[in-house]
């Protein structure tokens, strides 16, 4: 999220006019096409931000509206963001029932792999707390109200800020000292924003939740476990991942073009030290950086909710701008209305691809799922595709009631949609 009002929200969708000329029709050096994606998701968050789907309106009041936290300890821990800014996070006390349970929100905004995409990075609210809004609305899985949140509403919430560009897993160690002033700080980051948590209640929960989306969500992946060991043996403690589950595919040129975005990104940062021992010891480490190989190690309870269209994976894994210099995937890559029955077919191969990656997933009974057919990223933290009259669902249950059901043992929650187009009840984002 960019700004706070919505004129600022305007300008971003203007500048996405002049950003989609550059995608499609130039042919981008490396260094370019990582500083478009923190460009294109930074739009994107403000975008979705306050026009999150079509023919929705929202009214915001004060009390929605949750204060930025500076994280004032992180300083002798050396905890920065790219800048070297203190890390961030909001949070809002739980009432009732739900005062000694708490539930923690990672935010999402992609990665940077190289110098000059973190160097563009620590000017935005992505790699600096400076820039970042001092006050947001909580609303999804973080919603105040129980006829949005049935299951959580009550419950201390937390929404984690993301500022290191390596879903809180950078090492300082891989810092390189030539007066770029770049800090890789989120192993450094995450520790120190726990520190602060468990002395203001967290160490008490009686039930934690620990989620995240898009980078967020890989970032609650790489630390759902030692979220676990953090807290109370007696302690319910689960986790979930909106979005999070990227794949190593090939594009439709056959380049491995998200597994070479992760190799500069794990070994600009040092990610390696914050992946799973034996992934990295039997393979190279960045592919250890893949939700399907870090799952195959979680121990804590896990939902993964993901659409089968993820129209980010489809725009920069499958079908990136360098696989498609004359464009002619250029309507079906905005909107999934305008894809022809070939690339249709090319899409639901995506789709397979996600299910064969989650096939000894849904094989874990304590794990569950929500994979819906629709063109859409993060679902949780937006009240339309979490629990509303008109959100998305699959055998009649939103994402908010399956999560529940799931969290709370109600019952086996194995979601999966039909494929596209056969769920009415979808989103589907047209950025055309």
């Amino acid at each position: 999220m960019l700004h706070s009002d919505i004129s600022d929200a305007t300008m971003a969708l203007a500048n996405t006019n002049k950003l989609r000329g550059l995608i499609w029709w130039r042919k981008w050096a490396k260094k370019d096409w990582a500083i478009a994606i923190v460009g294109f998701t930074i739009i994107i968050y403000a975008f979705t931000s306050f026009f999150p789907y079509p023919n929705t309106v929202h009214t915001i009041s004060p009390s929605d509206l949750v204060d930025l936290t500076l994280l004032h300890n992180a300083i002798h821990r050396g905890a920065l963001c790219l800048d070297g800014s203190l890390p961030a996070y909001h949070f809002q006390k739980g009432f009732g029932s739900g005062s000694t349970n708490w539930i923690l929100h990672i935010e999402g905004g992609g990665w940077c792999n190289s110098i000059e995409s973190c160097l563009f990075r620590k000017s935005t609210p992505l790699g600096s707390s400076n820039y970042m809004d001092r006050q947001v609305r909580f609303a999804g899985i973080l919603s105040p109200y129980p006829s949005q949140n049935p299951d959580f509403y009550n419950w201390n919430k937390v929404k984690i800020r993301y500022c290191d560009g390596a879903s809180l897993a950078g090492h300082p160690e891989s810092e390189l000292k030539n007066g770029t002033k770049l800090f890789f700080r989120g192993q450094l980051i995450w520790e120190a924003i726990m520190e602060e948590l468990l002395s203001i209640g967290l160490s008490a929960a009686k039930q934690a939740f620990l989620t995240g989306c898009s980078a967020g969500g890989l970032a609650t992946l790489i630390h759902c476990d030692d979220f676990r060991e953090l807290l109370p043996k007696s302690a319910t403690v689960k986790c979930l991942a909106d979005a999070g589950f990227f794949l190593d595919e090939p594009d439709i040129l056959g380049n491995r073009t998200m597994r070479y975005f992760y190799h500069d990104v794990v070994h600009l940062q040092g990610v390696a030290k914050s992946l799973h021992k034996n992934c990295v010891a039997r393979m190279e480490s960045s592919q250890c950086l893949f939700p399907e190989e870090i799952i195959k190690n979680i121990k804590t309870p896990l939902f993964l909710v993901n659409p089968a269209y993820d129209f980010w994976q489809i725009q920069h894994v499958l079908i990136p701008d360098t696989a498609d210099p004359r464009g002619s995937w250029r309507k079906c890559r905005l909107s999934i209305n305008y894809c022809n029955p070939s690339q249709i077919g090319i899409l639901q191969g995506f789709r397979d691809s996600l299910l064969k990656a989650l096939g000894e997933f849904q094989q874990i009974k304590e794990g569950g799922m929500f994979i819906n057919s629709c063109f859409i990223h993060c679902q949780t933290w937006v009240a339309d595709t979490w629990h509303s009259p008109n959100s998305v669902r699959i055998n009649n249950k939103t994402i908010g009631e399956s999560v529940g059901d799931w969290y709370f043992n109600r019952v086996l929650v194995k979601q999966i949609d039909c494929p596209y187009p056969c769920n009415p009840t979808c989103y589907n984002m047209d950025f055309t």
